[in-house]
């Protein structure tokens, strides 16, 4: 046995996500609305002219093996560190050799960050310097949104690049590849996976590709042989590695049970609202598909007739996203109660629908003279603007022309009379508006 051998024997032991982790572009999984032929990264790889950016998406999407992409198809030094244990005398030691390697070898550095929302200010402060001068090209991977979570200094100094969930269409692919590929994947042992037992893989691992590819492995490594050797994955396997029960759906019946719990919150059926999401979750359906389907509702279907049932649904997703399985299903349970129980009106779609044609299609909508900033322009301008009325001069409203000339006879907002919009109706005869 050689050294050869105990690198052949490091390498095997790694995890098959690992293994199988793409060094090119064209074996890259997913997100081809950013790593597509002709688009701006892969033009931007390809010519070694990235800069510094950001990766922003769930776990599992490609965010890191993107960036060792990057990092084997340019010349550049390639350094990783986590937020979670590095500290500022490792990201000075990162950015010492950045400046060593541009100085003597002419080479441009590439620092990865992985979690890089975990990154405090004063952290970020003491790298701030090497990405303003281009001592080193910053790539951040974080499963949080940056504009929120990350100091804005750095932000504006990167391009932020979203990355979405894997569809099961891709995950899918990339498991057979890995059962055929003998140097890095299952090549190897021979098996035989079940079309169906595969299809649960691609669908309960909720576009994470390192959950299917260790459920794959965990299930061609504990599945024992047959009497001739060869190892046959079944869909009870395939349960069993993923740990999520398939209850019998196919894609198609998915998308039947998905709609029909859309229907069910706009029909007001709690009920059958609560058994159709119960039943998606439990055949391995994300949980936060369905709340953000249960925010759309609240706001198309429930409205202005119920204002608290928006509030209820993104404190579900807020409660969920805090607590997790299970405990963040009893407010999950909740909410989508609350919204089939509500009022219903549909006016706020309907309005937003008419707003956004106007909003096209108007070219002569040039805002009235006193509803323009005053705080430039000419005295004429300033003499308009004393034309506004100040509606809190008035008690609080005023009858006073907003729209441009060209739509100012135009009603987006048709409040019903249910619920809270029985009141607004009710506010506005009051205030003796016209519209």
């Amino acid at each position: 046995m050689d050294l050869f051998d105990f690198n052949d024997n490091e390498e095997k032991a790694k995890p098959l996500a690992e293994r199988m982790r793409a060094s090119t572009l064209k074996e890259f999984v997913g997100q081809k609305h950013i790593v597509a032929e002709g688009s701006l990264l892969r033009r931007a790889i390809s010519l070694d002219r990235l800069g510094s950016c950001i990766f922003w998406g769930p776990p599992g999407c490609g965010k890191t093996t993107l960036a060792h992409v990057i990092a084997s198809q340019t010349n550049g030094e390639f350094i990783k560190l986590n937020a979670v244990n590095a500290g500022v005398a490792d990201v000075k030691k990162a950015v010492d050799k950045a400046r060593d390697n541009l100085k003597m070898f002419g080479k441009r550095t590439y620092l990865m960050l992985d979690e890089c929302h975990r990154f405090n200010k004063t952290q970020s402060d003491s790298l701030l310097p090497a990405i303003e001068q281009g001592t080193i090209l910053f790539i951040g991977s974080t499963t949080e949104n940056p504009y929120a979570s990350m100091t804005p200094a750095i932000v504006s100094r990167c391009r932020v690049f979203e990355f979405l969930p894997l569809t099961e269409g891709e995950i899918r692919e990339a498991l057979e590849r890995a059962l055929s590929d003998k140097r890095k994947g299952l090549g190897e042992y021979g098996a035989t996976v079940d079309g169906d037992a595969l299809d649960h893989l691609a669908r309960t691992a909720g576009g994470d590709l390192r959950t299917a590819y260790n459920a794959l492995e965990l299930a061609v490594l504990t599945t024992p042989p047959d009497g001739e050797g060869r190892v046959h994955v079944r869909l009870s396997d395939a349960e069993q590695s993923i740990q999520r029960k398939a209850l019998s759906y196919n894609e198609d019946l998915y998308y039947d049970i998905l709609s029909a719990f859309c229907k069910s919150l706009r029909g007001s059926d709690s009920n059958a609202a609560l058994y159709y999401a119960y039943r998606l979750i439990e055949g391995g359906c994300d949980p936060l598909l369905i709340i953000r389907r249960l925010i759309a509702h609240s706001a198309e279907d429930v409205g202005m007739a119920d204002p608290r049932a928006l509030l209820m649904a993104t404190a579900a997703l807020t409660a969920f996203k805090n607590m997790g399985a299970p405990e963040g299903l009893i407010p999950l349970s909740e909410a989508i109660i609350y919204v089939c129980e509500a009022e219903k009106s549909n006016s706020v779609v309907m309005a937003m629908g008419e707003a956004q044609k106007d909003a096209r299609d108007t070219r002569d909508d040039d805002v009235p003279k006193y509803l323009r900033d005053n705080s430039y322009g000419s005295a004429e301008m300033k003499a308009d603007s004393k034309k506004y009325k100040y509606p809190h001069n008035y008690g609080g409203w005023v009858e006073q022309q907003y729209l441009p000339d060209s739509l100012k006879d135009r009603v987006y907002y048709h409040p019903s009379d249910h619920g809270y919009e029985k009141t607004v109706k009710e506010i506005r005869l009051k205030k003796g508006m016209k519209k």
